[in-house]
């Protein structure tokens, strides 16, 4: 049974989702402050999280953050729920590290196929053994999920990681915003053209020199460079 851990201050949001997860399968805990949150997460890692971006003390961002940045959580999923949604916030959301996000008010129904999507991505990504990618300093394990820059293991989101298989198994193919949701996310994923870039820019940024390999196609998208 997988665990969902929801870190929500709004005990009406809190009993609206624990309803709907035990209702499908789910084991549910919750924390209703990040302190504690970050607590539950440390000492007993579930297999996703639902986070709050607007949380008393410390808020969902720098959650998000000290989850994605610790090597006890950093793997797991995170989904933000958010009241806002504006672009900026969602914007903000996926540069911490957040593997998807949904707006609040929400479907139950909704939130339960994105929610099983993600699980199931991450599933199929850790069962499926795969050739060991490698370009340059860059090697790619997607059966271990794992991705070292001259034998030093980098430290990547679901989605970063996913978005970097995507375009090294097939370099220089060029990927435009739309396909690269739909092989991540899904097709039936709503997301924007400067969310795409953002996850980008933060892959580049922690693959350091190693970034230049995702280049930029202007007006058509993104490809991995080919080896010389």
């Amino acid at each position: 049974m997988k665990q969902v851990l929801i870190i929500e201050d709004e005990k009406d949001i809190i009993e609206l989702l624990e309803f709907n997860l035990r209702k499908n399968g789910f084991e549910v805990k919750y924390a209703q402050s990040g302190e504690d949150g970050l607590r539950l997460a440390r000492t007993s890692p579930p297999d996703i999280i639902l986070l709050d971006l607007m949380l008393p003390g410390i808020n969902g961002l720098d959650i998000c953050k000290l989850l994605k940045t610790d090597q006890k959580t950093g793997h797991i999923p995170v989904i933000m729920l958010t009241a806002k949604d504006e672009e900026v916030d969602v914007v903000t959301g996926l540069e911490v590290g957040a593997d998807d996000y949904i707006t609040k008010p929400f479907s139950p129904k909704v939130l339960i196929a994105r929610l099983r999507a993600l699980l199931r991505r991450n599933t199929e990504k850790g069962e499926t053994v795969k050739k060991v990618l490698k370009a340059g300093p860059i090697t790619i394990d997607p059966g271990k999920h794992s991705v070292e820059i001259d034998n030093q293991q980098i430290q990547l989101t679901a989605t970063e990681f996913q978005l970097l298989l995507v375009l090294a198994k097939r370099p220089g193919w060029v990927f435009n915003r739309t396909q690269l949701v739909d092989d991540i996310r899904g097709e039936d994923h709503i997301i924007t053209d400067r969310a795409i870039d953002v996850q980008i820019a933060n892959l580049r940024k922690k693959l350091g020199d190693a970034g230049e390999f995702i280049q930029t196609v202007r007006g058509a998208g993104y490809r991995f460079r080919e080896n010389e």
